[in-house]
């Protein structure tokens, strides 16, 4: 994708999909900032791109306060800004019942009023830049559900609700909002949810891993960088028409029939039979 004179802030950039999606950005052609709360790991994943476009800045952002030095920060290596991906987020794991309340506030916090406060802060400055792009990633969990995840699943619905309504407020002004919801991706958050039932079952990670994408047509797990490419289609003018969409990067688990996939695990699996 072409990126070139594009500048872009990217939330929880120190890993996983939002690290990803600024070491893409910056080859192809975009002035990057990375914010992260995790001031280690953004120094770190920071580190290892190439200088010269690149800034960073450590902020939580469910700080209004922080938000806006985030901002501050980007607009200060373009004087604008094009293009906002909202990657920042946290999963711990809780029942409706069950969680305990300061938690379910704190994840709604993160996944949903953060891109709230980032939106709000960034987009008087792209509608004086004459237009942009924003990228939220929200999950698969917004619209598919696994129990014990009702706070994350309930704040990434949100996400797309928030998403699409600022699709419709701010379309007539060239600034375009679209929704990626990753299934299953390889990340550090991913990671350390599923290695304490890789302990607990006495296997490795790739084994959880094989069992969670058994009825995923594509049968595997995805990748960051899978997931960056598209956030750098959507940042571009290539998608120029694109605006309110729902992109679903799950290797198209979501279009099986839980039904029909658990009748299938009563017969001998077709591979074996070859």
């Amino acid at each position: 994708m072409d990126l070139n004179g594009k500048v872009a802030l990217i939330t929880g950039a120190g890993s996983g999909i939002g690290a990803a999606t600024a070491k893409r950005f910056l080859a192809d052609g975009a002035k990057v900032c990375m914010a992260d709360i995790a001031q280690d790991a953004l120094e770190q994943t920071a580190g290892s791109l190439p200088s010269g476009s690149l800034v960073t800045c450590a902020g939580d952002v469910t700080s209004l306060k922080d938000v806006e030095h985030m901002v501050e920060t980007t607009l200060a290596i373009g004087d604008k800004i094009d293009i906002l991906v909202n990657s920042a987020g946290i999963d711990p794991p809780g029942s409706v019942v069950d969680a305990d309340t300061s938690l379910w506030h704190r994840i709604h916090e993160v996944n949903l009023t953060g891109p709230y406060l980032t939106m709000k802060t960034a987009i008087p400055h792209m509608i004086k830049a004459g237009g942009g792009s924003i990228v939220n990633i929200s999950s698969l969990s917004g619209l598919r559900y696994i129990a014990g995840r009702a706070a994350y699943s309930s704040s990434k619905g949100g996400l797309i609700s928030l998403s699409q309504a600022v699709a419709v407020e701010y379309g007539p002004v060239n600034i375009r909002c679209n929704v990626i919801c990753p299934g299953a991706i390889r990340t550090p958050m991913f990671e350390n949810n599923t290695r304490p039932l890789a302990q607990m079952l006495g296997k490795d990670l790739n084994w959880i891993f094989e069992k969670f994408t058994s009825f995923s047509p594509l049968r595997r797990i995805g990748s960051p960088d899978e997931i960056a490419s598209i956030c750098s289609f959507l940042a571009s003018e290539d998608s120029s028409l694109l605006t309110g969409g729902v992109l679903v990067a799950d290797g198209g688990t979501s279009i099986v029939d839980a039904n029909g996939a658990a009748i299938s695990t009563v017969f001998p699996d077709r591979q074996e039979q070859k």
